[in-house]
């Protein structure tokens, strides 16, 4: 017979799963929306808007996605600054904070000045909004996908938490929509322009509707458990510090499973812009078409792959999307030369298929990895530390490369590496399908005490 501890963990949650992932995800998308945005806002418009000519259309975008990479250089600053509140505060108040700030940068993006009317400010300004916006979203993956991880079932826990990653496709899918809209409907020049700065002023109002549906969840109950605990030891034994001090391993094996999957998307969604529109010219709203396309199957199989890592394990469903991840280049750049929308938006598509593999099971596999206490400090550093090193690099790499080689193949061999770790890391990674949270906070808690005991004598 279980006992009254047991059956209260067993429960249904304070708040109904679904409006817990439907809270997620509708911060989710809002916050990613604006994120993914800018990186399409980057390929298309930023490199001449903002920057000064200089012969090249590829040192405009180079430029771009240099103050790109800022947003992610900030997100480890956000990811430590909301983990430490996530961790002390809860994950909802956080949540509600970040959503606001990355809704207020966003819409100030599109009121910008370009270059021709203000010179340096113009690019000044965009680095400036563009940091405050990482640091936002740096604190938003943890927390979003936290409050559904530990509210699920834990042999669902893999199915649920996925929920929050298929909102980030349906953010890039709003931004590329309203892109591929305004571009359709304005000439070119209009769009260059002015008509981009809509999709930015658009944000004002998707991020009151993903605030207001955030104020109506709870937070999880072994969260406040573990903050009633942490409170009546009077400890302070939370956040970065004490992740890293009690958990290297587990920050290390969170950045090495996020490592290639942060570049194979940005590869696959942003430098596949570049690479049609500079070596083939081409036609901007035919590529956000393709997009569109992609990122609505992306969406499609997420959940589904997160119900079968639930099943099978972490393990084998991260382990065959970083695999299949290694060889899209290989066949996916000589799709793109064939110039076939059909083909390339089948090159976009597997391309997210195969990066799905690794992104449906990751909020389960890094959420497994530290206890309740330190949960949200160590998912948030494992996850944007690495995306400097990753997401940010990966577009500027790649074009560079396509600028000083000419050739798609360099670009190939760095997927292929970064495919390598990542597979590497999960096979050090212990099986944790169906596991507890509560038995993981156990086992912290006995080796706390046992660290505690050594330390006194």
């Amino acid at each position: 017979m279980e006992s009254p501890a047991t059956a209260r963990r067993n429960s249904a949650p304070t708040t109904p799963i679904r409006r817990v992932v439907a809270a997620s995800m509708a911060g989710t998308v809002v916050e990613w929306y604006e994120f993914f945005l800018y990186a399409t806002a980057a390929s298309l418009v930023f490199g001449t808007f903002f920057f000064p000519s200089s012969g090249s259309p590829l040192d405009g975008i180079i430029a771009a996605f240099v103050t790109y990479a800022v947003g992610f250089v900030a997100r480890p600053l956000g990811g430590v600054v909301f983990g430490q509140i996530g961790d002390r505060f809860g994950r909802k108040p956080t949540l509600q904070a970040t959503i606001i700030i990355v809704g207020v940068a966003t819409f100030l993006m599109g009121c910008l000045p370009g270059f021709a009317s203000v010179g340096y400010w113009a690019p000044a300004m965009l680095v400036a909004l563009r940091f405050i916006q990482g640091f936002a979203v740096g604190g938003e993956w943890g927390g979003a996908v936290l409050l559904v991880a530990e509210q699920s079932p834990d042999k669902q826990r893999a199915f649920w938490s996925s929920w929050p990653q298929a909102a980030v496709p349906v953010g890039n899918l709003l931004a590329t929509m309203v892109l591929l809209i305004t571009s359709f409907v304005l000439s070119p020049t209009a769009f260059l322009d002015w008509g981009w700065r809509i999709a930015f002023w658009l944000s004002a109002v998707i991020v009151l509707v993903g605030f207001y549906i955030r104020t109506h969840v709870e937070e999880a109950p072994i969260f406040l458990e573990a903050k009633a605990q942490v409170e009546k030891e009077k400890a302070t034994s939370f956040g970065v510090v004490e992740v890293l001090r009690r958990y290297p391993k587990g920050v290390a094996q969170a950045m090495g499973v996020r490592f290639a999957e942060n570049i194979v998307y940005y590869i696959v969604v942003s430098f596949s812009i570049v690479y049609l529109k500079v070596v083939h010219a081409y036609d901007t709203s035919q590529l956000l078409l393709a997009l569109l396309i992609a990122h609505v199957i992306h969406f499609a199989v997420i959940p589904p792959l997160g119900r079968l890592a639930d099943r099978v394990g972490r393990r084998p469903v991260y382990l065959a999307g970083a695999i299949l991840s290694a060889t899209w280049a290989f066949f996916a750049f000589p799709l793109f030369d064939t110039l076939n929308p059909v083909l390339i938006v089948a090159a976009v598509a597997i391309g997210l298929v195969f990066h799905a593999g690794m992104y449906a099971p990751q909020p389960a596999v890094m959420a497994e990895l530290f206890p309740t206490r330190m949960r949200y400090s160590g998912v948030s550093l494992g996850a944007q530390v690495t995306a400097i090193l990753a997401g940010s690099l990966a577009p500027i790499l790649a074009t560079q490369w396509l600028r000083d080689f000419g050739s798609w193949l360099p670009i190939a061999i760095y997927i292929v590496v970064a495919c390598v770790i990542t597979a590497m890391t999960v096979l050090s990674l212990t099986e944790t399908r169906g596991v507890s949270l509560h038995a993981i906070d156990a086992a912290d808690a006995e080796r706390a005490g046992r660290t505690t005991a050594e330390e006194k004598a």
